[in-house]
């Protein structure tokens, strides 16, 4: 059996250097992925499983330093090679202090660029990672966070990632459900098979059987030939079920069969076929209730709750804030403006104090519109007034107007940095009722 072949990304603005590169690379029986640009080398990360990178420093519209500085906070255990044609003392130290384990001058030998690359390789491949590193972002670079309840997530796919036992996902929209699903699948040993993930939620009732299971042919109006469903288009591999509450009783019952018999019936057919399929299942709503309400078959229930991960709500993960705020600064930057967005400490203080009650999804919209909407820095005024300004009340708190009308006025006074003109026009009123006021 053949080993793989690690994969190596390569990023320079200059064509002759990538196809250079490239061509050495590929004698060395490598498989090589090319990037002209910061940008398209953050897509390539992203879709694509690296073993090491090898970067220019000096580059257009965005240089290679925050190329550097991205995959140190979000990939750490991937290795970075630097190979520029502008040496200096002080791009060779903040290289090294960013992590980059090894420092090559254009123009370089077809063996000096052999020898580092292995020892780029052989570093990567040494030790466990560290603390500092974290697994949240290491291994699973798309589930960002090093909190409490983002570990215990992660402790729970290094021990399922390996095996075919059925996984049930539950948590609020927008937590971030089918990452992990992706990360158990693609971080086991069955990665190279298919992974399908399917919206129960989606797809009419009455089509999502024939889309799961497959059809034969005449089997109803308009099925003219037979094909078969997500499920033996999954075989070998993954199938992710999200919003698995929607489902009608007709297809939990025909799920019920593929998890005790491994074997499913196309719509119109009287045969069996064999599957080999990991199920993961996940949804928002409380099945329990479901079930009470005879909607969820009790015993379907159980077969997909072998084991149980719970994705906590960002309200309750909000440590990890920073780290999501960052990330996706990055992404919209690069996206949108070619560049790094800077954010101010204001803006953070106010995006860390929020509930989210729409969790990572509401946060990565509200951070892609800031970007869109500002040039260089994300300022307080190109956040949703409902964030600015939010105040929270518990319900049993009841507090007299003119001390809900003083907590306002304050939180407006600290969301424009005691800037009573602003303050004042964002209150509707003017600067002597508002010196009226706070002299109150």
């Amino acid at each position: 059996m053949q080993l793989r072949k690690e994969n190596i990304l390569i990023v320079d603005d200059d064509v002759n250097i990538l196809e250079l590169l490239q061509r050495h690379l590929q004698s060395w029986n490598y498989h090589v992925f090319k990037a002209i640009s910061v940008k398209e080398a953050v897509s390539i990360l992203r879709d694509a499983s690296i073993d090491l990178l090898i970067t220019d420093l000096k580059m257009p519209e965005i240089d290679g330093f925050e190329l550097i500085k991205f995959v140190s906070e979000h990939y750490p255990k991937l290795p970075k090679l630097v190979v520029t044609g502008y040496p200096s003392v002080q791009d060779s130290l903040a290289a090294i202090k960013s992590g980059v384990v090894a420092y090559l001058t254009k123009p370089f030998t077809k063996d000096e660029l052999n020898t580092a690359i292995q020892n780029a390789l052989t570093k990567s491949g040494s030790g466990e990672p560290t603390e500092t590193q974290g697994r949240t972002k290491g291994s699973y670079a798309e589930i960002i966070g090093t909190s409490e309840n983002i570990d215990k997530v992660i402790q729970i796919i290094e021990r399922v990632k390996n095996n075919k036992a059925t996984i049930f996902i539950k948590g609020e929209s927008g937590t971030g459900k089918e990452l992990v699903a992706r990360a158990i699948h693609y971080q086991g040993k069955f990665s190279r098979a298919p992974f399908i993930a399917v919206n129960c939620g989606g797809i009419p009732e009455n089509l999502l059987e024939a889309e799961l299971f497959g059809y034969v042919k005449g089997a109803f109006t308009g099925a003219d030939s037979n094909r078969d469903g997500y499920f033996l288009a999954a075989n070998g591999g993954t199938i992710f079920l999200d919003e698995i509450g929607n489902a009608p009783l007709a297809v939990q019952s025909r799920l019920l069969r593929v998890l005790q018999e491994k074997e499913v019936v196309k719509v119109g057919a009287q045969k069996a076929e064999k599957v080999d399929v990991r199920i993961i299942a996940a949804t928002n709503s409380d099945l329990k209730d479901l079930i009470a309400k005879q909607h969820f078959r009790e015993d379907l229930y159980y077969r997909l709750t072998v084991v149980e991960i719970n994705m906590p709500p960002l309200r309750e993960r909000k440590e990890d804030i920073p780290l999501l705020v960052d990330k996706f600064l990055f992404k919209y930057g690069v996206e949108y403006k070619d560049r790094f967005i800077e954010i101010t400490p204001e803006v953070r203080a106010v995006l860390q104090r929020y509930d989210w009650p729409g969790n990572i999804r509401e946060l990565e919209n509200v951070v892609q519109r800031a970007v869109i909407m500002s040039d260089k820095i994300v300022d307080m005024e190109h956040l949703p007034n409902g964030i600015k300004f939010n105040i929270d009340f518990p319900d049993e708190e009841l507090v007299p107007l003119k001390e809900m009308e003083k907590k306002y006025i304050q939180k407006v006074l600290n969301v424009t940095n005691n800037n009573k003109s602003k303050a004042a026009e964002i209150l509707g009123i003017d600067r002597k009722t508002i010196r009226e006021k706070l002299s109150e």
